[in-house]
Protein backbone atom coordinates (compact mmCIF):
# COMPACT_ATOMS: atom_id res chain seq x y z
CA UNK A 1 0.00 0.00 0.00
CA UNK A 2 1.06 3.86 -0.47
CA UNK A 3 1.22 5.79 1.93
CA UNK A 4 -0.91 8.75 2.46
CA UNK A 5 2.03 11.44 2.64
CA UNK A 6 2.40 10.77 -1.10
CA UNK A 7 0.69 12.89 -3.43
CA UNK A 8 -0.41 12.05 -7.02
CA UNK A 9 -1.68 14.12 -9.07
CA UNK A 10 -3.95 13.15 -12.10
CA UNK A 11 -4.34 15.64 -15.26
CA UNK A 12 -7.94 15.16 -16.73
CA UNK A 13 -10.49 13.57 -15.37
CA UNK A 14 -12.36 11.28 -17.89
CA UNK A 15 -12.60 8.31 -18.75
CA UNK A 16 -9.22 7.19 -18.66
CA UNK A 17 -7.60 9.74 -16.05
CA UNK A 18 -10.63 9.25 -13.09
CA UNK A 19 -10.11 5.63 -12.95
CA UNK A 20 -7.01 5.80 -12.30
CA UNK A 21 -7.49 8.51 -9.67
CA UNK A 22 -10.33 6.27 -8.11
CA UNK A 23 -7.48 3.25 -8.35
CA UNK A 24 -4.51 5.40 -6.96
CA UNK A 25 -6.97 6.55 -3.93
CA UNK A 26 -7.87 2.98 -3.14
CA UNK A 27 -4.62 2.03 -2.61
CA UNK A 28 -3.25 4.72 -0.29
CA UNK A 29 -2.31 7.16 -2.16
CA UNK A 30 -3.79 11.22 -1.31
CA UNK A 31 -4.73 11.89 -4.92
CA UNK A 32 -5.65 15.37 -6.88
CA UNK A 33 -7.54 15.09 -9.57
CA UNK A 34 -7.37 18.20 -12.30
CA UNK A 35 -9.29 18.73 -14.71
CA UNK A 36 -10.48 22.08 -16.87
CA UNK A 37 -14.11 21.43 -17.03
CA UNK A 38 -15.52 23.13 -13.92
CA UNK A 39 -18.85 21.16 -14.68
CA UNK A 40 -16.98 17.68 -13.96
CA UNK A 41 -15.40 18.87 -11.13
CA UNK A 42 -18.83 19.83 -9.86
CA UNK A 43 -20.31 16.73 -10.62
CA UNK A 44 -16.95 14.64 -9.09
CA UNK A 45 -17.73 17.04 -6.05
CA UNK A 46 -20.88 16.15 -5.66
CA UNK A 47 -20.48 13.16 -6.07
CA UNK A 48 -21.74 12.36 -9.08
CA UNK A 49 -19.99 10.14 -11.83
CA UNK A 50 -20.28 10.98 -15.39
CA UNK A 51 -17.96 7.76 -15.93
CA UNK A 52 -19.84 4.59 -16.28
CA UNK A 53 -17.49 2.01 -14.74
CA UNK A 54 -17.34 4.82 -11.58
CA UNK A 55 -20.05 4.17 -9.76
CA UNK A 56 -21.18 6.84 -7.36
CA UNK A 57 -20.97 4.88 -4.51
CA UNK A 58 -16.82 4.43 -5.34
CA UNK A 59 -16.69 8.18 -5.64
CA UNK A 60 -18.30 8.68 -2.33
CA UNK A 61 -16.09 6.62 -0.51
CA UNK A 62 -12.98 8.05 -2.18
CA UNK A 63 -14.40 10.98 -0.82
CA UNK A 64 -14.84 9.96 2.81
CA UNK A 65 -11.15 8.79 2.65
CA UNK A 66 -10.27 12.26 2.53
CA UNK A 67 -7.65 11.44 0.20
CA UNK A 68 -8.95 12.54 -3.03
CA UNK A 69 -9.28 16.05 -4.20
CA UNK A 70 -11.16 17.16 -7.55
CA UNK A 71 -10.08 20.45 -8.48
CA UNK A 72 -9.83 23.08 -11.73
CA UNK A 73 -7.01 24.37 -9.81
CA UNK A 74 -3.36 23.73 -10.38
CA UNK A 75 -2.44 25.49 -7.12
CA UNK A 76 -3.81 22.23 -5.27
CA UNK A 77 -1.02 20.10 -6.91
CA UNK A 78 1.66 22.02 -5.04
CA UNK A 79 4.40 19.32 -3.50
CA UNK A 80 3.29 16.82 -5.95
CA UNK A 81 5.40 13.62 -5.84
CA UNK A 82 4.09 11.85 -9.37
CA UNK A 83 2.16 12.91 -12.06
CA UNK A 84 -0.35 10.90 -14.09
CA UNK A 85 -0.86 13.08 -17.99
CA UNK A 86 -4.29 11.72 -19.42
CA UNK A 87 -5.96 14.69 -21.37
CA UNK A 88 -7.02 13.84 -24.80
CA UNK A 89 -4.84 14.03 -27.90
CA UNK A 90 -7.07 14.52 -30.75
CA UNK A 91 -6.68 15.67 -34.57
CA UNK A 92 -7.15 18.59 -35.26
CA UNK A 93 -7.93 19.31 -39.27
CA UNK A 94 -6.18 15.76 -39.57
CA UNK A 95 -3.41 16.59 -37.95
CA UNK A 96 -2.14 15.79 -34.62
CA UNK A 97 -3.16 18.40 -31.27
CA UNK A 98 -0.89 18.03 -28.67
CA UNK A 99 -1.92 21.24 -27.43
CA UNK A 100 -3.34 19.65 -24.01
CA UNK A 101 0.03 17.75 -23.31
CA UNK A 102 1.24 21.09 -23.62
CA UNK A 103 -0.16 22.95 -21.79
CA UNK A 104 -0.94 20.41 -18.62
CA UNK A 105 3.22 19.84 -18.75
CA UNK A 106 3.91 23.80 -18.24
CA UNK A 107 1.67 23.50 -15.24
CA UNK A 108 2.80 21.23 -13.57
CA UNK A 109 6.17 22.22 -14.51
CA UNK A 110 5.69 25.18 -12.04
CA UNK A 111 5.54 22.63 -9.09
CA UNK A 112 8.12 20.12 -10.36
CA UNK A 113 10.20 19.48 -7.61
CA UNK A 114 13.13 17.60 -7.28
CA UNK A 115 12.33 13.68 -6.92
CA UNK A 116 8.97 14.01 -8.15
CA UNK A 117 7.93 11.52 -11.32
CA UNK A 118 5.90 12.66 -14.51
CA UNK A 119 4.11 10.05 -16.08
CA UNK A 120 2.41 10.38 -19.92
CA UNK A 121 -0.71 8.24 -20.28
CA UNK A 122 -2.20 10.37 -23.02
CA UNK A 123 -1.96 8.24 -27.07
CA UNK A 124 0.60 9.98 -29.20
CA UNK A 125 3.57 9.45 -31.64
CA UNK A 126 6.86 7.75 -30.51
CA UNK A 127 9.09 10.40 -29.29
CA UNK A 128 6.77 12.53 -27.84
CA UNK A 129 7.20 11.70 -24.17
CA UNK A 130 10.94 13.01 -24.51
CA UNK A 131 11.14 15.04 -27.57
CA UNK A 132 8.03 17.21 -26.30
CA UNK A 133 6.84 16.41 -22.69
CA UNK A 134 10.31 16.53 -20.97
CA UNK A 135 11.52 19.78 -22.47
CA UNK A 136 8.48 21.49 -21.27
CA UNK A 137 8.97 20.13 -18.01
CA UNK A 138 12.70 20.99 -18.10
CA UNK A 139 12.11 24.42 -19.50
CA UNK A 140 9.15 25.28 -17.08
CA UNK A 141 11.16 24.17 -13.21
CA UNK A 142 14.81 24.77 -14.50
CA UNK A 143 15.28 20.77 -13.33
CA UNK A 144 16.91 18.49 -15.16
CA UNK A 145 15.35 15.08 -16.36
CA UNK A 146 17.41 12.39 -15.48
CA UNK A 147 18.94 13.69 -12.62
CA UNK A 148 16.33 16.06 -10.94
CA UNK A 149 13.16 14.32 -11.59
CA UNK A 150 11.89 11.26 -13.40
CA UNK A 151 9.37 11.02 -16.62
CA UNK A 152 7.94 8.01 -18.44
CA UNK A 153 5.06 6.68 -20.73
CA UNK A 154 2.44 4.11 -19.87
CA UNK A 155 -0.38 3.85 -22.32
CA UNK A 156 -3.48 4.06 -21.28
CA UNK A 157 -5.93 0.28 -22.04
CA UNK A 158 -9.23 1.71 -20.67
CA UNK A 159 -11.87 -0.45 -22.45
CA UNK A 160 -15.11 1.19 -21.35
CA UNK A 161 -18.34 -1.14 -20.14
CA UNK A 162 -15.58 -4.37 -19.51
CA UNK A 163 -16.71 -5.99 -16.99
CA UNK A 164 -13.46 -8.47 -17.25
CA UNK A 165 -10.89 -6.80 -18.39
CA UNK A 166 -10.97 -3.58 -15.88
CA UNK A 167 -8.21 -0.97 -15.06
CA UNK A 168 -6.58 -3.40 -12.19
CA UNK A 169 -7.15 -6.96 -14.58
CA UNK A 170 -5.24 -5.31 -17.92
CA UNK A 171 -1.53 -5.70 -18.18
CA UNK A 172 -0.32 -1.99 -18.17
CA UNK A 173 2.64 -1.28 -20.42
CA UNK A 174 5.02 0.95 -18.79
CA UNK A 175 8.39 2.72 -19.78
CA UNK A 176 11.09 5.73 -18.70
CA UNK A 177 13.10 7.96 -19.81
CA UNK A 178 16.26 5.93 -17.92
CA UNK A 179 16.24 3.16 -15.51
CA UNK A 180 15.42 4.79 -12.34
CA UNK A 181 12.66 6.49 -14.19
CA UNK A 182 11.10 3.25 -15.36
CA UNK A 183 11.62 1.68 -11.60
CA UNK A 184 9.50 4.55 -10.24
CA UNK A 185 6.79 4.40 -12.48
CA UNK A 186 6.85 0.41 -12.27
CA UNK A 187 6.88 0.78 -8.86
CA UNK A 188 3.66 3.60 -8.68
CA UNK A 189 1.91 0.82 -11.37
CA UNK A 190 2.80 -1.74 -9.18
CA UNK A 191 0.56 -0.95 -6.77
CA UNK A 192 -2.36 -0.13 -9.04
CA UNK A 193 -2.83 -3.27 -11.69
CA UNK A 194 -2.29 -7.05 -11.26
CA UNK A 195 0.42 -6.98 -14.16
CA UNK A 196 3.07 -4.72 -15.24
CA UNK A 197 5.38 -4.66 -19.14
CA UNK A 198 8.25 -3.09 -19.03
CA UNK A 199 9.77 -2.13 -22.27
CA UNK A 200 12.95 -0.33 -23.16
CA UNK A 201 12.14 3.24 -23.89
CA UNK A 202 8.79 5.38 -24.15
CA UNK A 203 9.24 4.99 -27.50
CA UNK A 204 8.04 1.44 -27.31
CA UNK A 205 5.30 2.19 -25.37
CA UNK A 206 4.24 4.84 -27.54
CA UNK A 207 4.35 2.37 -30.43
CA UNK A 208 2.63 -0.44 -28.13
CA UNK A 209 -0.68 2.00 -27.81
CA UNK A 210 -0.19 2.76 -31.79
CA UNK A 211 0.11 -0.77 -32.91
CA UNK A 212 -2.67 -2.49 -30.99
CA UNK A 213 -5.06 0.61 -31.94
CA UNK A 214 -3.93 0.27 -35.54
CA UNK A 215 -4.34 -3.90 -35.59
CA UNK A 216 -8.05 -3.12 -34.45
CA UNK A 217 -8.66 -0.28 -37.16
CA UNK A 218 -7.36 -2.13 -39.95
CA UNK A 219 -9.48 -5.45 -39.04
CA UNK A 220 -12.52 -3.65 -38.48
CA UNK A 221 -12.14 -2.04 -42.00
CA UNK A 222 -12.00 -5.18 -43.11
CA UNK A 223 -15.00 -6.16 -41.83
CA UNK A 224 -16.80 -2.82 -42.73
CA UNK A 225 -15.92 -3.58 -46.38
CA UNK A 226 -16.76 -7.49 -46.66
CA UNK A 227 -20.14 -6.64 -44.96
CA UNK A 228 -21.03 -4.00 -48.19
CA UNK A 229 -19.65 -6.18 -50.87
CA UNK A 230 -21.18 -9.18 -49.14
CA UNK A 231 -24.97 -7.36 -49.18
CA UNK A 232 -24.68 -6.38 -52.47
CA UNK A 233 -23.42 -10.39 -53.49
CA UNK A 234 -26.82 -11.49 -51.30
CA UNK A 235 -24.30 -13.04 -48.75
CA UNK A 236 -25.27 -13.09 -44.67
CA UNK A 237 -21.94 -11.53 -43.36
CA UNK A 238 -22.36 -12.26 -40.07
CA UNK A 239 -23.36 -16.49 -40.56
CA UNK A 240 -19.86 -16.20 -42.24
CA UNK A 241 -18.19 -14.00 -39.32
CA UNK A 242 -19.56 -16.72 -37.12
CA UNK A 243 -18.28 -19.98 -38.88
CA UNK A 244 -15.05 -18.35 -38.67
CA UNK A 245 -14.54 -17.77 -35.27
CA UNK A 246 -15.12 -21.36 -34.83
CA UNK A 247 -11.79 -22.17 -36.10
CA UNK A 248 -10.07 -22.02 -33.48
CA UNK A 249 -6.16 -20.84 -34.44
CA UNK A 250 -5.40 -18.22 -36.90
CA UNK A 251 -8.35 -15.97 -36.81
CA UNK A 252 -10.15 -13.52 -34.63
CA UNK A 253 -13.69 -12.05 -34.47
CA UNK A 254 -14.07 -8.52 -35.57
CA UNK A 255 -17.73 -7.28 -36.48
CA UNK A 256 -19.19 -4.70 -38.87
CA UNK A 257 -20.78 -1.73 -37.73
CA UNK A 258 -21.72 2.16 -38.47
CA UNK A 259 -18.41 3.08 -38.34
CA UNK A 260 -15.57 3.56 -35.69
CA UNK A 261 -15.73 6.23 -32.90
CA UNK A 262 -14.44 6.72 -29.09
CA UNK A 263 -11.04 8.24 -28.50
CA UNK A 264 -9.04 6.21 -30.10
CA UNK A 265 -9.84 4.28 -33.34
CA UNK A 266 -10.42 7.57 -35.11
CA UNK A 267 -7.31 8.95 -33.62
CA UNK A 268 -4.66 6.91 -32.91
CA UNK A 269 -3.99 5.23 -35.90
CA UNK A 270 -3.49 8.82 -37.44
CA UNK A 271 -1.03 9.63 -35.02
CA UNK A 272 0.91 7.11 -36.31
CA UNK A 273 0.33 7.74 -39.92
CA UNK A 274 1.61 11.25 -39.55
CA UNK A 275 4.65 10.34 -37.73
CA UNK A 276 5.55 8.24 -40.80
CA UNK A 277 4.91 10.82 -43.41
CA UNK A 278 6.70 13.68 -41.23
CA UNK A 279 9.63 11.94 -40.41
CA UNK A 280 9.98 9.13 -43.25
CA UNK A 281 8.11 10.76 -46.31
CA UNK A 282 6.38 7.66 -46.75
CA UNK A 283 2.84 6.87 -46.73
CA UNK A 284 1.35 4.22 -44.14
CA UNK A 285 -1.11 3.00 -46.55
CA UNK A 286 -2.58 0.46 -44.74
CA UNK A 287 -3.85 3.51 -42.15
CA UNK A 288 -4.77 5.48 -44.69
CA UNK A 289 -7.02 2.55 -46.48
CA UNK A 290 -8.65 1.52 -43.48
CA UNK A 291 -8.95 5.45 -42.40
CA UNK A 292 -11.50 6.02 -45.85
CA UNK A 293 -13.43 2.84 -45.27
CA UNK A 294 -14.25 3.49 -41.48
CA UNK A 295 -14.79 6.58 -42.45
CA UNK A 296 -17.34 6.31 -44.85
CA UNK A 297 -19.63 3.80 -43.34
CA UNK A 298 -21.95 6.25 -41.64
CA UNK A 299 -22.22 7.24 -45.92
CA UNK A 300 -23.37 3.56 -46.62
CA UNK A 301 -25.62 3.30 -43.69
CA UNK A 302 -27.60 6.55 -45.35
CA UNK A 303 -27.58 4.67 -48.45
CA UNK A 304 -28.83 1.68 -47.06
CA UNK A 305 -31.62 3.74 -45.23
CA UNK A 306 -32.77 5.40 -48.09
CA UNK A 307 -33.44 2.16 -50.01
CA UNK A 308 -35.46 1.06 -47.56
CA UNK A 309 -37.14 4.13 -46.91
CA UNK A 310 -37.82 4.25 -51.28
CA UNK A 311 -39.54 0.78 -50.56
CA UNK A 312 -42.50 2.34 -48.55
CA UNK A 313 -42.33 5.40 -51.55
CA UNK A 314 -40.50 7.90 -48.59
CA UNK A 315 -37.60 10.13 -48.94
CA UNK A 316 -35.05 10.87 -46.28
CA UNK A 317 -35.97 14.10 -46.59
CA UNK A 318 -39.81 14.82 -44.75
CA UNK A 319 -38.84 11.42 -43.05
CA UNK A 320 -38.42 10.69 -39.44
CA UNK A 321 -35.86 8.63 -38.50
CA UNK A 322 -35.79 6.90 -35.18
CA UNK A 323 -31.73 6.07 -33.81
CA UNK A 324 -31.28 3.62 -31.53
CA UNK A 325 -28.01 4.12 -29.04
CA UNK A 326 -26.11 7.25 -29.94
CA UNK A 327 -22.55 6.01 -28.25
CA UNK A 328 -19.76 4.55 -29.59
CA UNK A 329 -19.49 1.75 -27.59
CA UNK A 330 -22.78 -0.24 -25.68
CA UNK A 331 -22.89 0.14 -22.04
CA UNK A 332 -20.67 3.56 -21.93
CA UNK A 333 -21.71 7.40 -21.90
CA UNK A 334 -19.03 8.03 -24.46
CA UNK A 335 -20.01 9.77 -27.35
CA UNK A 336 -16.58 11.12 -28.71
CA UNK A 337 -15.89 10.75 -32.31
CA UNK A 338 -19.16 8.75 -32.42
CA UNK A 339 -20.09 7.69 -35.89
CA UNK A 340 -23.62 8.69 -35.11
CA UNK A 341 -22.35 12.48 -35.15
CA UNK A 342 -21.45 11.72 -38.49
CA UNK A 343 -24.40 9.56 -39.54
CA UNK A 344 -26.90 12.53 -37.65
CA UNK A 345 -24.78 15.75 -39.83
CA UNK A 346 -25.75 13.37 -43.06
CA UNK A 347 -29.43 12.77 -42.10
CA UNK A 348 -29.97 16.14 -41.35
CA UNK A 349 -28.29 17.71 -44.24
CA UNK A 350 -30.65 14.99 -45.95
CA UNK A 351 -33.70 16.93 -44.63
CA UNK A 352 -34.83 14.04 -42.14
CA UNK A 353 -36.57 14.61 -38.40
CA UNK A 354 -34.04 13.17 -36.02
CA UNK A 355 -35.35 11.33 -32.68
CA UNK A 356 -32.94 9.22 -30.58
CA UNK A 357 -32.52 7.01 -27.38
CA UNK A 358 -29.75 6.95 -25.01
CA UNK A 359 -30.25 6.76 -21.53
CA UNK A 360 -26.02 6.96 -20.93
CA UNK A 361 -25.05 10.29 -22.62
CA UNK A 362 -24.59 13.24 -20.67
CA UNK A 363 -27.41 16.13 -21.18
CA UNK A 364 -24.78 18.84 -22.39
CA UNK A 365 -23.09 16.37 -24.77
CA UNK A 366 -26.41 15.41 -26.46
CA UNK A 367 -26.37 16.58 -30.15
CA UNK A 368 -27.66 19.34 -31.25
CA UNK A 369 -30.98 18.69 -33.80
CA UNK A 370 -32.14 15.40 -32.60
CA UNK A 371 -34.89 15.06 -30.00
CA UNK A 372 -34.65 12.67 -27.29
CA UNK A 373 -37.02 9.93 -26.74
CA UNK A 374 -37.76 7.08 -24.68
CA UNK A 375 -37.83 3.36 -26.11
CA UNK A 376 -41.34 2.27 -26.34
CA UNK A 377 -44.02 1.51 -29.18
CA UNK A 378 -45.18 5.16 -29.01
CA UNK A 379 -42.09 5.78 -30.09
CA UNK A 380 -41.67 3.39 -32.83
CA UNK A 381 -44.92 4.21 -34.34
CA UNK A 382 -43.84 7.61 -34.72
CA UNK A 383 -41.05 6.51 -37.21
CA UNK A 384 -40.60 6.24 -41.00
CA UNK A 385 -37.55 4.34 -39.93
CA UNK A 386 -35.24 3.23 -37.03
CA UNK A 387 -31.52 2.16 -36.84
CA UNK A 388 -29.70 0.29 -34.37
CA UNK A 389 -26.30 2.05 -34.03
CA UNK A 390 -25.29 0.97 -30.36
CA UNK A 391 -26.73 -1.97 -28.60
CA UNK A 392 -26.53 -1.04 -24.87
CA UNK A 393 -27.65 -3.59 -22.60
CA UNK A 394 -30.52 -1.62 -20.97
CA UNK A 395 -32.39 -0.91 -24.15
CA UNK A 396 -35.43 -3.45 -24.70
CA UNK A 397 -34.87 -4.14 -28.33
CA UNK A 398 -37.97 -6.31 -28.31
CA UNK A 399 -40.28 -3.46 -28.91
CA UNK A 400 -38.39 -2.68 -32.30
CA UNK A 401 -38.52 -6.61 -33.23
CA UNK A 402 -42.18 -6.92 -32.74
CA UNK A 403 -43.30 -3.30 -34.33
CA UNK A 404 -44.21 -2.98 -38.24
CA UNK A 405 -41.71 -0.14 -38.66
CA UNK A 406 -38.48 -1.05 -41.30
CA UNK A 407 -35.13 -1.08 -39.12
CA UNK A 408 -31.80 -1.44 -39.85
CA UNK A 409 -29.31 -3.74 -37.63
CA UNK A 410 -26.00 -2.34 -37.51
CA UNK A 411 -25.16 -5.00 -34.58
CA UNK A 412 -26.89 -8.00 -35.61
CA UNK A 413 -29.42 -8.46 -32.55
CA UNK A 414 -32.58 -8.90 -34.38
CA UNK A 415 -34.92 -11.17 -36.38
CA UNK A 416 -37.65 -10.24 -38.06
CA UNK A 417 -39.14 -9.66 -41.99
CA UNK A 418 -39.31 -5.94 -41.45
CA UNK A 419 -35.33 -5.95 -40.47
CA UNK A 420 -32.14 -5.67 -42.53
CA UNK A 421 -28.72 -6.58 -41.20
CA UNK A 422 -25.82 -4.19 -42.20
Amino acid sequence: MATEQEKVVIVGQGYVGLPVAIRANEVGYNVVGVDVDKRRIDDLQAGRSYVDDISNSTLEAAARSGRYLPTADYADIAGFDLAVITVPTPLSESLPDLSYIEESARSLALHLKPGATVILESTTYPGTTEELLVPILEAGSGLKAGRDFYAGYSPERIDPGNKTWGFVETPKVVSGIDAASLEKVQQFYGRLVNQTVAVSSPKEAELTKLLENTFRHVNIALVNELAIYAHQLGVNIWEAIDAASTKPFGFMKFTPGPGVGGHCLPVDPSYLSWQVRRKLGQNFRFVELANDINDHMPDYVVQRLMLMLNKKQRSISGSTILLVGLAYKKNTGDIRESPSLRLIELLLDAGATLIAVDDHIESHRWPAGVQQVVLDEATIAAADIAVLLTDHDDLDLSVLATSAVPVLDTKNKMRAEHIERL
